[in-house]
């Protein structure tokens, strides 16, 4: 099981617009199935994220998956992308955690 993390840095006067951005990412993960968050820090470091967007899925395709679609149609995604675009700072940072299973026995080394 794996979980990608989107960080996005915005502005404090356009963090009520990204929280809309962000929710619609999180209904539309949900609607296909999977289970998808939305974080927002109550403190965060120097340069952290403004706020973060978690969704867990099953295999790695499954992440290219849903960046492409990842709100509707192909065409939906790029607008929604376009427009959210325009309000973030930086180019989202993402990460991809695979989540440890506690597999009894397994190399705790990795």
């Amino acid at each position: 099981m794996y979980l990608a993390r989107f960080s996005y840095d915005v502005l404090p006067v356009d963090r009520g617009r990204a929280i809309v951005f962000i929710r619609r990412q999180v209904v539309a993960a949900r609607n296909s199935g999977l289970e998808a968050r939305l974080l927002v820090p109550l403190t965060r470091g120097q340069g952290g994220a403004a706020l973060q967007f978690e969704v867990q899925v099953s295999s790695l395709d499954e992440i290219e998956t849903f960046r492409n679609r990842g709100v509707g149609s192909s065409d939906q995604t790029g607008d929604w992308m376009h427009a959210f675009s325009e309000i973030l700072l930086s180019p989202p940072v993402v990460e991809i955690l695979r989540v440890d299973q506690g597999d009894a026995g397994g190399d705790a080394g990795g």
